[in-house]
């Protein structure tokens, strides 16, 4: 059983910085695949980034490589997502989710997932 919870969202312009925390909790999840996805309004859910408990080993999505950084912290048992130059099209509910599964980066491959918290970036 894990449970997650998302902050750190909120209004930035164009061009500036946010950063994310999902605060993680459970007996078990040494062995799992960290995820942040987030959705726009009257889209779909769509993956961000992906990071290895364990190992640390991350993956990102093309639209915000290079732009955006995922990490997690052992010891305060967080995992974390700094966006850098954002986008007006970066605008979303962004959610942090867990699994087991190391392949597929898609809703249907998550067995947990936070509330979301709420980014919004203006032009």
């Amino acid at each position: 059983q894990v449970q997650l919870v998302e902050s750190g969202g909120g209004l930035v312009q164009a061009g500036g910085s946010l950063s994310l925390s999902c605060s993680v909790s459970g007996r078990t999840f040494s062995s799992y695949y960290m995820d942040w996805f987030r959705q726009a309004p009257g889209k779909g859910r769509e993956f961000v980034a992906v990071i290895s408990w364990s190992y640390g080993n991350a993956w990102y999505a093309d639209s915000v490589k290079g732009r955006f950084t995922i990490s997690r912290d052992k010891a305060k048992n967080t995992v974390s997502l700094q966006m850098n130059r954002l986008k007006p099209e970066d605008t979303a509910v962004y959610y942090c989710a867990a699994s087991t599964n190391g392949a597929l980066r898609a809703p249907s491959g998550m067995d947990y997932w936070g509330k979301g918290t709420l980014v919004t970036v203006s032009s």
